[in-house]
């Protein structure tokens, strides 16, 4: 082999000279597990090709919206249609009517949509149209959950269980950070002691009902009913971050998976088919506080963009017929069956329908808290994930990013992953 760097490392130190860090988003960079990031050139189904050529079996996925896989079929001929039709109008087109259509029929009884471009959009709408609506300064969040990167959700928690924030990045100010609460995952003491300090100045609570970007901190049901109660109790709105979780387990949302009901939702990655687009959507009296119909601004250029609309709506046509839904669940029982006889793995599996996460520590039960995730867990993925790539498998390069199987996964493609995964 040649002493001369490969394509990825020739484009990677040029961006570098050209961009901060040399990417567009920041785990794109690899500093989590070393070397060069891959340059991809393209995808289809379930592998992506880097620029030099060689094939990688995908379970990153884009971080989440390719549930169809790369490229479908379906997708790419909707995209290239409203292509052809034009880019961008900057006013109304009936392809919002038929997403809108088809995302409100699987959030029932939801009645209004308002599409914007991305997760953390929806989520600053999110946050608008609740101050708003109850007229109370402060947000809750919860360790360990991922909003996007608003400024207001860009906050740690304190000292003590559950406190005012400090800004977890610069650039976000004191005054900023004070709005925004922040309490542990799965203690339902501290939200009771929570509220009652602060109930009557909180507007809403944003979770994520599937934590999914800090690891997969699966949360027990009766918790996310707790927090349903306690938010009514309180006047408070609850509010599902759903920008990874929804349409991922089926077509529904994560509520329906645990019996509540949150006042609003937030969405993003699937509902775009793999292009720009986020959403807020709740019930009519909070939806309509949003101008024109309300006085809540917000407004954006890129919003329900034709080109993105026409890739959401193809993967929700599909996704709604239940076929992909189908051939994930295949994948998942060949993910479970290729443990069967394993011995002594480095490493314990959680896995939530297509969302799966390994952890590389057998020490102690999977936590449910960032908090609780081990250093030895982070050292164990970062000392295999060359050894992954080597062998043609492409993971998130972080060890708290989770990992997706989507329709194009096959038995296989699982068993190779397992295989993998176990270092056999």
């Amino acid at each position: 082999m040649s002493g001369s760097p490969g394509a990825s490392e020739r484009l990677f130190a040029q961006a570098r000279a050209l961009m901060p860090g040399g990417v567009s988003s920041p785990v794109r960079a690899f500093g989590h597990v070393g070397g060069t990031p891959r340059y991809i050139a393209r995808g289809d189904g379930a592998y992506l090709w880097d620029e030099d050529g060689r094939k990688y079996l995908d379970f990153c996925l884009a971080w989440g919206p390719l549930i169809l896989g790369h490229a479908n079929p379906q997708v790419v001929e909707a995209v290239t249609k409203a292509a052809k039709d034009g880019l961008a109008f900057g006013a109304p087109h009936r392809l919002e009517v038929t997403l809108a259509e088809l995302i409100l029929s699987a959030y029932q009884p939801f009645e209004r949509i308002r599409f914007v471009v991305s997760g953390t959009e929806a989520v600053m709408t999110a946050m608008r149209l609740a101050r708003a609506h109850t007229g109370r300064p402060l947000i809750l969040k919860f360790s360990g959950c991922y909003h996007g990167h608003a400024d207001a959700m860009l906050v740690k928690a304190g000292s003590g269980v559950a406190t005012l924030g400090l800004a977890d990045s610069e650039g976000v100010t004191p005054t900023v950070a004070k709005d925004t609460l922040v309490a542990p995952l799965g203690d339902v003491g501290a939200l009771e002691e929570l509220f009652r300090v602060h109930g009557a100045r909180l507007a809403a609570a944003f979770i994520e009902p599937l934590p999914a970007n800090n690891g997969l901190l699966v949360q027990e049901r009766r918790y996310l009913q707790a927090l349903r109660a306690i938010t009514q109790k309180h006047g408070a709105l609850l509010v599902f971050d759903e920008v990874i979780s929804g349409f991922r387990l089926g077509f529904h949302g994560y509520g329906l998976t645990v019996d509540v009901r949150p006042d609003l939702v937030t969405l993003g990655k699937i509902i775009g088919g793999g292009l720009p687009v986020g959403a807020v959507a709740g019930r009519a009296e909070l939806l309509d506080r949003l101008a024109p119909a309300g006085r809540v601004y917000q407004a954006g250029t890129m919003s329900g963009n034709p080109v993105a609309l026409a890739a959401g709506v193809a993967c929700l046509e599909q996704l709604k017929t239940g076929e992909p839904y189908r051939r994930i669940a295949k994948a998942g029982e060949a993910m479970d069956a290729a443990f069967v006889g394993k011995q002594n793995l480095a490493f314990q599996l959680v896995r939530v329908g297509s969302v799966f996460w390994p952890y590389f520590d057998r020490s102690a039960p999977v936590p449910t808290r960032a908090e609780a995730i081990s250093e030895d867990a982070i050292k164990g993925f970062r000392s295999r994930y060359q050894g992954w790539l080597e062998q043609g498998l492409y993971l998130p390069p972080s060890a708290y990013e989770v990992g997706f199987l989507s329709s194009a996964h096959e038995p296989a493609h699982v068993q190779q992953l397992v295989e993998a995964l176990a270092g056999a």
